[in-house]
């Protein structure tokens, strides 16, 4: 789970700015490797508020 958030944010920023599509996350999730996914976004800013477990 290390920098999961930080790799996801990465990966939302790149489709964000267009750079990816949604075809691309869907590639990259299904690879199920983290050097597939968009770049590690940095830490500041992102806080974990709360975590709901069902």
């Amino acid at each position: 789970l290390h920098n999961q958030v930080r790799s996801f944010v990465g990966t939302l920023k790149q489709v964000g700015e267009g750079k990816w599509t949604r075809r691309s996350v869907e590639k990259a999730l299904a690879a199920a490797d983290r050097t597939a996914c968009g770049p590690v976004a940095p830490p500041d800013g992102l806080y974990l508020l709360q975590v709901d477990y069902e």
